[in-house]
C-alpha cells in the first residue's frame, strides 16, 4: 500500500508540474523552497557518468534486489520496516517509471531513456553557496526518509529471524535415567 501511494503521488506531482509551465519555476517560500522544473538523465544528485539506459538498467535491477530481500525477510518483517520498505519500494517504481516513459512522452527517446522529471528544490542560501543545491521529486522524498529512518531505528524495525532456544541436554539426561 505505500508503494502504490507513493507511485501515485511521485507521477501525479510529476505530470502536474511537467505540464503546467507556470509550475517549472515557482518560488513558493521566497529564498528557500521553489519549484524548479528539470530532468535528470543521470543518477542520483545528478551524476551523469553512464548512458541513461544503462543507468535505467542499474535502477531496474538494484529495484529486483530490493524486492527480493523484501521477500527473503517478509517472514520476520514487522509493520514499521514493511511501511518503510514500501516506501523504498515505491520510489524507485516512482522513478523507474519516469526512465521508461519519458523518453517516449517528451519525444526524446524510447524505452529505458527516459530522464526522471525532478522539481523540489531547496535553495535556502547563505552569502552565495547553496546549502543543498539538489533538485528532487517525491520519489526521491520517499527513499531518502525511509532509508534515514532504517539506519536510525534499524534495531527496532528490521527483521531479525528467531533465534533457536538451546538445547538442555540436562533435562534429557533426567528423563533418560529415569
Amino acid at each position: 500500500m505505500p508503494a502504490a501511494v507513493v507511485i501515485a503521488l511521485d507521477q501525479y506531482t510529476k505530470w502536474l508540474v511537467r505540464t503546467s509551465p507556470e509550475l517549472h519555476r515557482w518560488e513558493i517560500v521566497e529564498g528557500w523552497l521553489e519549484f524548479y522544473y528539470t530532468q535528470n538523465s543521470g543518477m542520483a544528485m545528478g551524476i551523469d557518468i553512464l548512458p541513461t539506459y544503462i543507468i535505467s538498467m542499474i535502477s531496474i535491477a538494484a529495484t529486483i534486489g530490493i524486492f527480493a530481500y523484501l521477500l527473503w525477510t517478509l517472514k520476520y518483517a514487522g509493520l514499521g520496516y514493511l511501511f518503510f520498505m514500501g516506501l523504498v519500494l515505491g520510489g524507485a517504481l516512482g522513478n523507474i517509471t519516469d526512465r521508461l516513459i519519458m523518453g517516449y512522452i517528451e519525444g526524446y527517446g524510447g524505452l529505458l531513456d527516459g530522464h526522471v522529471v525532478d522539481f523540489i528544490y531547496f535553495s535556502l542560501r547563505i552569502n552565495d553557496w547553496t546549502l543543498f543545491p539538489y533538485i528532487f521529486n517525491v520519489a526521491d522524498i520517499a527513499i531518502s526518509v525511509s532509508i534515514i529512518t532504517l539506519l536510525i531505528f534499524g534495531k527496532y524495525l528490521l527483521p531479525e529471524e528467531p533465534k533457536a532456544e538451546p538445547l538442555d541436554l540436562t533435562e534429557k539426561e533426567s528423563t533418560v535415567k529415569e
